[in-house]
């Protein structure tokens, strides 16, 4: 990861959500404000829970009729990734956590991932090495 996104991810973000939550704050109030925050954590817990459970099936079933559930378990790190950003405070986060939690929006993201990892493996910026398989 660059210099700049961890920039981003551990001074940027947490100023902004700050500000954000102060703004809302002086609009709102501060029950309010708290309130809000942590009823995004308990709802997000409980989606991403529900969720979580779903794809965990979906896996089994693909696993037991033979097939490779990739694009569940990406499903599965991205509703993982949701519930991390649903618990950590703020608005930003929680736009974020929620937005991985809509099934459309998550596959197209994989979507996307496939296309990047695919044109990464055609330019030859990633190698891609197959090797025999242990006995």
């Amino acid at each position: 990861m660059p210099l700049q996104a961890l920039i981003v991810l551990f001074i940027a973000l947490p100023v902004l959500e700050l500000a954000l939550l102060f703004k809302l704050h002086g609009l709102v109030g501060f029950v309010p404000t708290v309130g809000l925050v942590l009823l995004t954590g308990v709802a997000g817990a409980m989606l991403v829970r529900r969720q979580g459970i779903s794809i965990l099936f979906a896996i089994q079933r693909e696993m037991a009729e033979g097939r490779l559930p990739a694009p569940q378990m990406i499903d599965g790190v991205m509703i993982l990734l949701a519930g991390a950003l649903l618990v950590t405070p703020g608005l930003v986060t929680d736009s974020v956590g929620f937005a991985l939690l809509i099934p459309r929006l998550r596959t197209r993201i994989r979507l996307w991932l496939k296309r990047r990892i695919e044109q990464k493996i055609r330019s030859g910026q990633w190698q891609v090495h197959v090797g025999r398989g242990r006995s």
